[in-house]
């Protein structure tokens, strides 16, 4: 007889994931069954990643760069997004404040481990990543949320933050996301100015998520390392992902204080030894080389979120802001759910799953991004401009079918919207 499986953690059993990797492993299993599913469910991008890091990475393979580097990166790859972010936002930057990783999200886990210890109070505005929460609640540590609101474009409440420092003698962490993920809400450069004011004396450290730093569509992104008060407060975080389509790469890096950039180092060192040297030269090359592949993909983008956004205003039930930021777009969809008595992210299911028998669109439900999302979809605009247009006249027309909608909530009763 075979002995019992010890029992996971509490921390294990409970533990949330990102909803769309959920909502993405349904639909491709809907898209093997014969169904036609749109997907517009997860931010990957549509465009294969960028010609000069694809050659540099088979090149590195080639030439044996296949084994162990310095846990913090190669000293070239640090160098190159030193010399590269240092020109982006017009600042000073040194290797010693670079750390590379195998993709951005993981350091979300390192900030928490470097600043916040059991019962500090950590910030987040919310609708936010959803990998934000399990990693602050792994310290710990007390979330505390701000709510981004529509009617502001989704901008940082600083009066909130204000009231954070002021209320929570061990206020220790902010999780600032922009341009934002869902939302497409950009923080002004104004917005950090004051953020930094705010901040004066205070023993906050500040994440900044930027992995959409070059889908910024009206003035220019701004960081908090460019505000002198931020900087020593800060660990900026960005990814190859979305400018340079290489999210199956697994490659981000964090600029940080040097001596945070030293504790971060020993934390890889620790957990996942270093990150593979022929992904690093391959985003090194990306960075190095000619921009316009990388500026002709955000373009691009950046007309697909009009597209789409344009066809969703048609629609009388749907209010929708033109984003500032980010390729997706976050429309309220708050009248249809109460006529139809289903929450957002139970309207997005039915949308894959049942409102038509051979075609579906895949999206996510605000609350997928916490409750301030009720009432919201996020569309991520991966798909081509033809398959963003029959997305919305899908929704269109499957909003109508009030007996489907019924007999979907029959189905899955936790998806009914109750007054």
């Amino acid at each position: 007889m075979s002995a019992a499986t010890p029992s996971l953690s509490r921390f294990a059993q409970g533990l949330r994931t990102e909803t769309a990797f959920d909502v993405l492993a349904v639909a491709r299993r809907l898209k093997a069954q014969g169904k036609d599913v749109i997907e517009l469910q997860i931010g990957d991008s549509p465009f294969n990643s960028t010609a000069g890091a694809l050659r540099a990475g088979v090149e590195a393979i080639q030439q044996g760069a296949t084994h162990y580097c310095p846990s913090p990166g190669l000293p070239s790859f640090r160098q190159s997004v030193a010399r590269f972010l240092g020109r982006e936002l017009g600042i000073e930057m040194t290797p010693e404040e670079v750390v590379a990783a195998p993709g951005a999200k993981v350091f979300e886990q390192f900030f928490c481990e470097a600043f916040l210890d059991p019962g500090d109070a950590v910030l987040v505005f919310t609708p936010h990543f959803p990998t934000y929460l399990p990693n602050i609640e792994r310290r710990g540590a007390t979330i505390v949320f701000s709510a981004l609101r529509q009617e502001n474009e989704f901008r940082p409440n600083l009066d909130e933050v204000r009231a954070f420092v002021r209320n929570h003698p061990r206020a220790r962490g902010i999780f600032l996301n922009s341009p934002h993920n869902p939302t497409g809400g950009v923080a002004t450069r104004e917005d950090l100015e004051n953020l930094g004011t705010i901040l004066e004396g205070t023993e906050v450290a500040l994440l900044s998520d930027e992995p959409y730093m070059h889908m910024v569509w009206r003035g220019a992104h701004a960081s908090p390392l460019q505000v002198p008060s931020l900087r020593q407060r800060t660990m900026a975080v960005y990814t190859f992902s979305k400018s340079y389509s290489m999210s199956g790469w697994r490659l981000g890096y964090a600029v940080a204080p040097p001596v945070v950039a030293d504790s971060i180092s020993r934390m890889i060192n620790t957990s996942l030894s270093c990150t593979p040297p022929i992904v690093q030269l391959a985003g090194q090359a990306a960075l190095d080389g000619d921009h316009s592949e990388r500026d002709g993909q955000m373009a691009q983008f950046r007309r697909k979120v009009e597209l789409l956004v344009g066809a969703l205003r048609k629609h009388l039930e749907i209010e929708v802001l033109d984003p500032a930021g980010t390729f997706y777009v976050f429309p309220k969809v708050e009248k249809i759910c109460r006529r139809l008595g289903i929450k957002s992210h139970g309207l997005a299911m039915y949308l894959l799953e049942h409102a038509d028998d051979s075609k579906g669109v895949a999206c996510l439900g605000g609350e997928c991004f916490g409750e301030a999302g009720q009432g919201f979809l996020r569309f991520s605009c991966a798909e081509p401009d033809e398959r963003l247009l029959e997305a919305v006249a899908f929704l269109t027309e499957a909003a109508k079918r009030s007996d489907r909608v019924d007999a979907y909530l029959a189905k899955n009763p936790r998806y009914r919207l109750v007054p």
